[in-house]
């Protein structure tokens, strides 16, 4: 995989975590503006995601795995959480298969 492909991951993944986010606390005291907010960040995610030229079984599949690794790291330094063992075992094994997936395509 490519720096750029790794850039381009990175900042979607930090677009959909952010959008989420965003779109959280909008149902949970905000106003409709936030919760549109978050939707206009989602889909900013989607054009970035795209911008990687890779079929698109193998662009989301290895891009699930960078997702799965911003959401959990977001979960524990941006919100605090404690992230129990079976959600670290849970992130190894998506990573494994975003790893499967990126080797089978060479």
């Amino acid at each position: 995989m490519t720096l750029l492909a790794w850039i381009v991951f990175i900042a979607a993944a930090i677009l959909e975590v952010g959008g989420d986010a965003v779109i959280r606390k909008g149902l949970r005291g905000g106003t409709i503006w936030v919760i549109v907010a978050g939707f206009v960040i989602l889909g900013c995610y989607g054009v970035v995601v795209n911008t990687v030229k890779w079929d698109f079984s193998r662009l989301l599949g290895v891009y699930v795995a960078v997702f799965a690794v911003v959401s959990v790291m977001a979960g524990r330094f941006v919100f605090k959480e404690t992230i129990p063992v079976s959600t670290w075992l849970g992130l190894a094994i998506i990573v494994i298969g975003g790893t499967v997936i990126q080797i089978g395509q060479n």
